[in-house]
């Protein structure tokens, strides 16, 4: 056995995360760890714990800008704070969120992806299916990796009606699991599961061959992600969801938060019951 000081040391040595170690990770049954990120300095302790993936989130929009929900946030925000993290990572993969309407066509998501990469992420994140698996294949048959996003998708909430689970009646579940095979086939490499029953969640990991991330997803994912300041147990001016706990009141300091948070998700210790949903 080793120390949670010996893992930051053994992984920080690591080669840099790349597409196909994705897969190659859910075939071991490697658990990834998954946390939003929006700057350098928090960039640099992240990636020095050793977590595999970070996410320029849209989040951005509510917990840096204090909006009331991700739809403000635009390309220019998002290039910008990716070009920001990737200067403070050297091991992980770098993901990149497509922000409200920029993936709503297949011309305009292949600019934003663009920029994207270009600014330093290593893959870009679009939520739904639907029209957008066109769009997912248009960008992976022009090289840009992709991850998809279904469940509680946060860009869908005037139509969804709040923040609210997904997934939960039968027939809903029957078209949640259709999606992800579909977002699967359309050349996704990656999948976030946000705010969907634990068994659904569990169904469509072992139904798809690309890594499960769930946030509120419960334990049976491939991996986790949390939202940092969730993680760190700051105030957003927003209600605290069930699915987060905060990491800072046991690690003592950040970087023992983000190590607490990888650790926990690699043992499965996190996401526990209290921390998903049935």
């Amino acid at each position: 056995m080793y120390t949670s000081t010996d893992k930051t040391q053994s992984t920080a040595s690591d080669k840099p995360w790349t597409v196909p170690m994705l897969r190659a990770a859910k075939l071991d049954g490697r658990k990834l760890a998954m946390l939003t990120c929006y700057d350098a300095g928090f960039a640099r302790t992240i990636d020095t714990a050793g977590v595999e993936l970070v996410l320029v989130g849209d989040s951005l929009g509510m917990v840096v800008q204090g909006r009331d929900s991700t739809l403000p946030v635009t390309v220019e925000d998002i290039a910008y704070h990716t070009a920001c993290v990737a200067r403070g990572l050297s091991r992980a993969l770098l993901v990149a969120d497509m922000p409200f309407q920029a993936d709503a066509s297949a011309e305009r998501a292949i600019d934003a992806a663009t920029r994207f990469l270009q600014a330093g992420a290593g893959m870009v994140k679009i939520e739904g299916a639907g029209h957008k698996l066109g769009v997912i294949r248009h960008l992976v048959e022009r090289e840009i990796p992709v991850c998809g996003h279904l469940g509680l998708t946060p860009q869908s909430v005037l139509r969804l009606g709040g923040y609210k689970v997904q997934g939960r009646d039968e027939d809903a579940a029957r078209r949640l699991l259709a999606d992800a095979v579909a977002v699967a086939e359309a050349g996704a490499e990656m999948l976030v599961l946000e705010c969907v029953p634990t068994p659904v969640a569990a169904a469509i990991s072992a139904e798809i061959d690309i890594p499960t991330i769930g946030i509120g997803a419960g334990p049976q994912c491939d991996g986790q992600v949390l939202v940092l300041h969730d993680m760190l147990g700051l105030s957003s001016g927003h209600r605290r969801p069930k699915f987060v706990k905060d990491f800072l009141a046991e690690g003592g300091s950040v970087q023992g938060a983000i190590q607490a948070y990888a650790d926990a998700v690699r043992d499965g210790s996190f996401p526990d019951a209290e921390h998903s949903y049935a």
